[in-house]
């Protein structure tokens, strides 16, 4: 009489088979890469629009076969996922989208404070360490691997505080000022210099005056940023983008006119000195100690466009914030950075973004304008260490491309939904109509930007792409947003990851 077993059959195989997949798939995971993506941007450069166009392309599998883990069809997978730092606020990634795709669609409005997001993403490589095995007819599963994109989103102007660690308040107000009183900063500083002149640094400090000067302060480096004169090089960037801290005493100082004679304690300019040395040890130091020093890669967001627009000026301040965007990646033993914590950006990318302004055949001219920028930049901060490219993008394009023709002449041009109450030639968009305009041409030498000529450009502000726009632009056909060079900008930044 034979034995029976109480188990039903089938049941230990498939259990031994599930606990196989199981174990194949831990090993499979072993060692799977964690990216910790930086993103910032100077002077509106948008940040917000990227982030949200890039996670909705991953997530969505948008069009992007020049990003080739996607275009070889390796990326299975991307979803949300919880973020590891519990004490970093969100990125509201799901009410930007809203926003973008609403009936009454709008741009998101830029974020002020650092935000996270953290994506996975499954793919197959191409090194599968056991080949046959763990590949797709392998026992062990699938050979999928999973990479954790951690992404950090903090404004560009905090990046600009670096060099201040290295000056005294002195030298600080010194240099403040020389700048505040010639060219673009003249007007915006106006009311500051006068409230100065009568202003006696060595009396009795009183705090109504104090915050009066900051806020006169505040107001000048805010009005530099504005249309028109598109600075970029405005310290102390908490000032710009105060995030939480707005109206903490380490944020209410301003530079005054010194002299020799020393500062008599509770004096404005020994209460001054005291606040600035405490924006340095109390927020600058810890920024860079604790967020910045935990990035791997990095993606600083340029509004090159802007600042031509703004004219050569514009175009030499946006040089200098390069300049010290670029310090912060810099390695080595005088860095800076040497006496904070050791770098570990692997890889830098530099994007001018709202390429879609423009027609194509001026993108390789942006392109090469804003390589032109970093390398001068790179030249003047001596930086060393993490290789860096240059591109143009837009992550998520507004506009179309048409041929307008005037006066025998045909002119590439974009056209779009321009923004209601958007003005160019006397007539006013209501944000309803498309408008095709000309942009102006981008010069065929970068170089000739710092001749000192200011280029004919005229820009509109675009509503986002219509749903007609962004019909077929995500996976298998569904709705995703057009976009520039995107695919570039994640194979440089996360390409290596996914091979």
């Amino acid at each position: 009489m034979s034995a029976t077993s109480s188990v039903p059959e089938g049941t230990i195989w498939e259990e031994l088979k599930a606990s196989t997949a199981n174990f194949g798939a831990y090993l499979s995971h072993l060692g799977d890469p964690t990216i910790r993506l930086g993103v910032t941007g100077l002077s509106r450069a948008g940040k917000t629009v990227f982030i949200t166009g890039m996670v909705h392309a991953l997530i969505a599998g948008g069009r992007l076969p020049g990003f080739r883990a996607m275009g070889e069809g390796r990326i299975s997978a991307a979803r949300l996922v919880q973020h590891p730092d519990d004490t970093l606020p969100r990125f509201a990634y799901e009410e930007h989208l809203a926003t973008l795709t609403a009936p009454n669609r709008d741009w998101p409005a830029s974020t002020r404070q650092i935000s996270a997001l953290s994506l996975e993403l499954d793919f197959q490589s191409r090194k599968r360490h056991f080949a046959g095995l763990l590949g797709p007819a392998g026992l062990l599963g699938g050979g999928l691997s999973k990479l954790t994109l951690d992404i950090v989103d903090y404004p560009g102007e905090w990046l600009l505080d670096l060099p201040l660690l290295s000056k005294s308040y002195a030298e600080f107000s010194a240099e403040t000022l020389a700048k505040a009183g010639i060219g673009k900063r003249q007007a915006p500083f106006s009311a500051y210099l006068a409230a100065l002149s009568i202003f006696d640094p060595l009396a009795e400090a009183q705090e109504p005056e104090v915050k009066r000067l900051a806020e006169l302060f505040t107001a000048a480096l805010r009005a530099c940023r504005a249309d028109g004169r598109e600075l970029s090089a405005l310290a102390p960037g908490r000032f710009l983008m105060p995030g939480d801290l707005e109206g903490a005493p380490a944020l209410t100082f301003a530079p005054l006119r010194l002299t020799e004679a020393p500062a008599p304690p509770g004096s404005y300019a020994a209460l001054m000195e005291r606040r600035y040395e405490a924006y340095k040890t109390k927020i600058v130091r810890p920024f860079f100690a604790g967020h910045f020093s935990r990035i791997d890669r990095q993606i600083v967001l340029v509004d090159v466009l802007g600042a031509l627009n703004g004219g050569p000026e514009a175009l030499k301040d946006l040089e200098d914030a390069l300049t010290d965007v670029l310090a912060a990646f810099r390695v080595g033993e005088n860095s800076l950075l040497a006496s904070i914590f050791s770098p570990r950006v692997t890889r830098v990318l530099f994007a001018a973004t709202k390429a879609d302004h423009v027609h194509h055949v001026n993108h390789d001219r942006l392109e090469a304008i804003l390589r032109l920028l970093v390398r001068r930049a790179h030249h003047r901060a001596e930086a060393a260490g993490a290789p860096s490219e240059s591109l143009a993008l837009a992550a998520i394009r507004a506009t179309r491309e048409v041929t307008a023709r005037e006066k025998g002449v045909e002119l590439p041009c974009v056209a779009g939904i321009p923004i209601a109450g958007e003005t160019l030639g006397g007539k006013v968009y209501d944000g309803e109509s498309e408008a095709a305009i000309f942009p102006g041409d981008l010069p065929e030498d970068p170089a000739s930007i710092f001749k000192g000529e200011t280029i004919p450009l005229q820009f509109l502000r675009f509503r986002p792409p219509s749903p007609a726009a962004r019909k077929n632009e995500g996976d298998k056909g569904g709705s995703g947003f057009p976009q520039i060079r995107l695919a570039r900008a994640l194979d440089f930044l996360l390409g290596d990851a996914l091979q």
